[in-house]
C-alpha cells in the first residue's frame, strides 16, 4: 500500500481525539446520548482544526447502533463504512468545486429520499461559504423545510461570508485554534506509537510553526521525518520550518542590546547564509522579545521549556535590557516586516535593522532628561527673574484691560445671540409682498395649497428637502408667499435663484397661469399682515349694524392670526372706505371676523 499523510493515518476516529476541541465534543455527545439532534449545523473555524473530521465522527455517532457515552464504537459496519468512505448515506461534497445552483437542486431533491442503509442521510458540505447566492438560496428552502432523518453539516473557515438567513437555522460551533501545547502533546504521542525517537525542543518548533493548526503540525512533522531519514532533530526541524536557532537568537540579542552592532551584523549574515528567510527572522525575533517581556512581568506567564532555553538565560536577557528598550525594539521590528513585504533586497533592511536596534539606548523619558539638565547657571536665574517681573507686569496690564468694558456687557452679547443668518442684515422684498397682497384670495391659496406636494414633485431632491419645512401662506392670481420655518433655511431659499425659476415654471404648467414666487420667514409674516392691514386703513373697528353675518356660521370664530395664515388680506374691494367691518369680512370671510364694540 502507497504511504499516507500522519494527518491521513492519524485522522481522528472518536469525539475524545479530537485535539483542543472540549466544548464542542461534549455538546455533540450530549446531544446524541439525550437524542437531541439537530437538523443542520454549522462547523466554523481555523484550517486543520478537525471540522470535517468532527463531522465524520458525528455521522458515525448518529448512525452506530452500539454507542458508548456519545462515542462511536468503530467496530459496526456502519462505522467501518464511514471510517472508509464507503456508506451511500454519508455525503461528503467540496463546495469550492460543486457550488452551483444544479448540484444543489440535485442534493436537495436526492435528500428526499430515506437512507439505504444508516438511520439518518447526512450531508456534509466543506468550505460551504464558495457557495454561490443561487445556491445558498436553493440550501435555504431545504434547511426550512428539511426532510425527516436527513442531517446537514456544513464546515467553513470563513462563516462571515454565510448569509444570516442559513446561519439562523443552523446550529453553530465555532472550532478554536490548537495551541502549542496541544499540539505538542498530540504530535509525542503519534510518534511514541511509532516508536520514533525525537527530542522534545523539535518538536516545540513545529508546534509553534503550525500557528493554531493540527493539520499543519502534522505535515511539517512529516516533512521533518523525511528530510531527517526517519527520526525528529531540532536542527532538522529548524531547517525545515526555516525558523532561526534560539541560541542565535539570544546571540543577536545580546549584541544589539550591548551595542555592538558589527558584532550583530556578523550574527545576521550567518543566519542568512544558512538559508533562513528573512521575514520569518523577523516573526522569531518578536516571538523572542516577547517571551523576554512577559519574563521580566512575571516568569509564570510563559513556558520555558517550550522556548528551548532555560531559565537562567531568561534571567540574564531580562537583565540585558529594560522594558522600555524592549518596546523600542518591537516597534522597529514591526515597521520593517511591514516594509519587507514589498521588498526584493530584504537583507539591506535587516542591515539598517540590526544598526537601529544596536542604537537604541536605555534613556529616560524626555520630561525625566529634562530634571536634571534643569539646573540654571547665575545668570539664567538672573534672567529667569526678569522674565518672571515683565510677566507679572502684563499679566497687571490684561487684568485691567479685562475690568474696563466689564461694567456694559450688555451691548456686545446681543447680536453674539442672534442667530447667524440674522447678522447678514437681509430684509424682506416688501415690495415683491404687497402687490401680491393686494390681490390675494382665500380661493387662490386654497388651489395653491392643493397643488403644493404635486409642484414639489417637480423639483429636485435638493431643493424638496429646502421646501420640506415651508409653506404657502398666501396667494393671488400673479404671484405666491411662501414662509420658512427656519430663517437659515429662508436665507439659503433666497439665494438660490435656480429654485425660484423652477418654482415659477412648475406654477406656471400647473396652474397654466404665470405667478411670481416670494419668500418670507414664518416669524416675520405676522408682523409682514400686521403692517399691511394698518397701512390700508383694516385694523379700524367700528360698531357693525348687521351683527347677525359672524353669527350666520354657527361656530365659534378662529383666532385671528391663524385666520390671517389662511387667508392672507386683499386690498381691491368693492367695499367702500366708510365700512370696514364688511371690507373685513369680505377680505377674511365672515366666519371669522370678530367684532367687538368698544
Amino acid at each position: 500500500m502507497s504511504y499516507q499523510a500522519l494527518y491521513r493515518v492519524w485522522r481522528p476516529q472518536r469525539f475524545d481525539e479530537l485535539v483542543g476541541q472540549q466544548v464542542v465534543t461534549q455538546t455533540l455527545k450530549n446531544a446524541i446520548i439525550t437524542h437531541q439532534i439537530s437538523h443542520a449545523y454549522l462547523f466554523a473555524g481555523p484550517r486543520g482544526t478537525g471540522k470535517t473530521s468532527a463531522a465524520k465522527i458525528f455521522a458515525k455517532a448518529v448512525n452506530c447502533h452500539h454507542l458508548k457515552d456519545g462515542e462511536p464504537c468503530n467496530e459496526c459496519e456502519i462505522c467501518k463504512a464511514i471510517t472508509n468512505g464507503q456508506l451511500n448515506d454519508v455525503i461528503e461534497i467540496d463546495a469550492a468545486s460543486n457550488n452551483g445552483v444544479e448540484e444543489i437542486r440535485d442534493i436537495r431533491d436526492k435528500a428526499k429520499y430515506a437512507p439505504t442503509q444508516a438511520d439518518y442521510k447526512v450531508y456534509i458540505i466543506d468550505e460551504v461559504h464558495m457557495l454561490s447566492t443561487g445556491a445558498f438560496n436553493a440550501l435555504l428552502k431545504t434547511l426550512e423545510e428539511p426532510p425527516a432523518n436527513v442531517i446537514f453539516i456544513l464546515a467553513t473557515t470563513e462563516p462571515h461570508k454565510i448569509p444570516l438567513t442559513i446561519i439562523s437555522r443552523v446550529q453553530r460551533f465555532d472550532f478554536r485554534r490548537i495551541s502549542a501545547q496541544d499540539a505538542y502533546e498530540r504530535m509525542k504521542y503519534i510518534l511514541d506509537q511509532k516508536q520514533v525517537q525525537y527530542e522534545e525542543k523539535a518538536l516545540w518548533v513545529i508546534a509553534n510553526a503550525a500557528e493554531g493548526g493540527m493539520r499543519d503540525a502534522l505535515s511539517i512533522l512529516d516533512q521533518v521525518l523525511s528530510f531527517s531519514d526517519n527520526q525528529v532533530q531540532l536542527k532538522d526541524a529548524l531547517t525545515v520550518t526555516g525558523s532561526v536557532t534560539k541560541q542565535l537568537l539570544e546571540k543577536y540579542f545580546f549584541e544589539v542590546t550591548a551595542h555592538q552592532s558589527a558584532d550583530a551584523l556578523n550574527t545576521m549574515k550567518d543566519i542568512l547564509n544558512a538559508g533562513k528567510d528573512g521575514q520569518r527572522f523577523i516573526e522569531d525575533l518578536i516571538s523572542f522579545i516577547r517571551d523576554v517581556l512577559l519574563y521580566q512581568e512575571s516568569p509564570k506567564l510563559i513556558m520555558v521549556e517550550s522556548t528551548g532555553l532555560t531559565d537562567e538565560d531568561f534571567q540574564k536577557m531580562s537583565a540585558a535590557a529594560p522594558a522600555t528598550v524592549l518596546y523600542q525594539m518591537i516597534d522597529a521590528l514591526n515597521g520593517i516586516q511591514e516594509e519587507m513585504r514589498f521588498t526584493t533586497h530584504p537583507d539591506v533592511y535587516l542591515e539598517v535593522l540590526t544598526v537601529k536596534l544596536g542604537q537604541i539606548d536605555d534613556q529616560p523619558t524626555p520630561a525625566a532628561t529634562a530634571a536634571p539638565a534643569a539646573a540654571p547657571s547665575r545668570d539664567d536665574q538672573q534672567t529667569i527673574a526678569q522674565l518672571e517681573a515683565t510677566v507679572k507686569q502684563l499679566q497687571a496690564t490684561v487684568n485691567q484691560l479685562q475690568a474696563a468694558p466689564a461694567a456694559k456687557p450688555a451691548k456686545p452679547a446681543k447680536p453674539a445671540s442672534q442667530p447667524r443668518v440674522q447678522q447678514r442684515n437681509v430684509e424682506v422684498k416688501l415690495s415683491q409682498i404687497n402687490p401680491i397682497l393686494g390681490k390675494a384670495t382665500r380661493r387662490d391659496l386654497v388651489e395653491i395649497q392643493g397643488l403644493w406636494q404635486e409642484l414639489l414633485s417637480k423639483l429636485s431632491v435638493p431643493q424638496r428637502s429646502l421646501l420640506h419645512v415651508s409653506k404657502p401662506v398666501a396667494a393671488s392670481t400673479g404671484g405666491v408667499i411662501v414662509a420658512f420655518d427656519y430663517a437659515f433655511l429662508f436665507q439659503q431659499a433666497m439665494d438660490d435663484s435656480a429654485l425660484l425659476t423652477s418654482m415659477e415654471q412648475g406654477l406656471q404648467e400647473l396652474t397654466g397661469t404665470e405667478r411670481k414666487v416670494v419668500f418670507v420667514p414664518k416669524d416675520k409674516w405676522p408682523q409682514i399682515r400686521r403692517e399691511y392691514i394698518r397701512d390700508h386703513g383694516l385694523d379700524k373697528r367700528q360698531p357693525a349694524k348687521k351683527s347677525a353675518a359672524p353669527s350666520t356660521s354657527g361656530q365659534q370664530p378662529a383666532e385671528s392670526t391663524a385666520a390671517d395664515e389662511q387667508r392672507p388680506p386683499a386690498a381691491k374691494d368693492s367695499v367702500g372706505p366708510a365700512d370696514p367691518v364688511s371690507k373685513a369680512q369680505e377680505l377674511f370671510g365672515s366666519e371669522i371676523v370678530k367684532i367687538e364694540d368698544n
